[in-house]
């Protein structure tokens, strides 16, 4: 997988812009390696922005079947997310404490169901379809608990469906292992880099199954503490990988 070669070239304006005598691909390769190495992964069930909100708010350093089902009991318990808002934050913090941090995210979840309402004077994320991308996640991010990742969910996984990389743990390591991000990024600058070398013809949907590639991949063979490098599809782009090898071989 090979990178990009800069030249320079005036804009509109007269201002001299850099620009790619190759386009960087490398983001490409990767996915279609990803899908030959993995499969199609499976079509995700599309929600409403205040339920992604919601799941995507709970499921931080939790297991994603677990947030699944959490979420499940949480519409059968409540009924409505209304009734949910309303319950005491102690009836909350029961109903979801199989998740990480239950404690924390029971009283986050509360308030920010609680500001919706105060500034929208309904519990519906719906409004947000006529705000532009950036503004929506501005918009979610002034939430507390609501970082880049879940605003990037929210946004890109629901109804909503625009372009942005959820980047999670897995998308974290693997990224920093392929040498695209320096050492230590967090999710805001990693996604930046990944949408940067991410082709303009990519769709909200097909950034979302590249999310979901990269995940499967974290998961299964980059993993954080036992890395599959031997059988990684993308060994021969990824300097961590190489280095590991030649340090085995030694």
């Amino acid at each position: 997988m090979h990178g990009v070669t800069v030249s320079s070239r005036q804009n509109k304006m007269g201002v001299m812009q850099a620009a790619p005598l190759f386009v960087d691909t490398r983001l490409e390769q990767i996915h279609r390696r990803l899908l030959e190495y993995y499969g199609q992964p499976p079509e995700r069930e599309v929600w409403d922005p205040l339920k992604q909100f919601i799941y995507s708010l709970l499921s931080s350093r939790t297991k994603t079947e677990v947030t699944f089902e959490v979420v499940r009991e949480l519409e059968v318990r409540f009924g409505s997310w209304e009734s949910l808002r309303d319950a005491p934050v102690a009836e909350i913090e029961e109903a979801i404490r199989p998740i990480t941090f239950a404690e924390r995210k029971a009283i986050q979840l509360k308030q920010a169901l609680e500001q919706i309402t105060q500034r929208c004077g309904t519990l519906s994320l719906e409004f947000l379809r006529s705000y532009r991308t950036d503004k929506i996640r501005s918009w979610l991010e002034c939430f507390d608990g609501v970082g880049s990742k879940t605003s990037g969910a929210v946004v890109n996984f629901s109804t909503l469906r625009r372009r942005a990389l959820c980047v999670d743990s897995h998308h974290l390591r693997v990224t920093e292992r392929l040498g695209f991000v320096a050492k230590g990024a967090d999710a805001r600058e990693t996604e930046t880099r990944l949408m940067e070398m991410a082709p303009e013809k990519w769709s909200a949907v097909m950034l979302d199954q590249h999310h979901t590639l990269i995940k499967i991949h974290g998961q299964r063979t980059c993993t954080l503490h036992h890395p599959r490098c031997s059988v990684c599809p993308l060994l021969d782009g990824c300097p961590t990988g190489q280095a590991s090898g030649r340090l085995r071989a030694g």
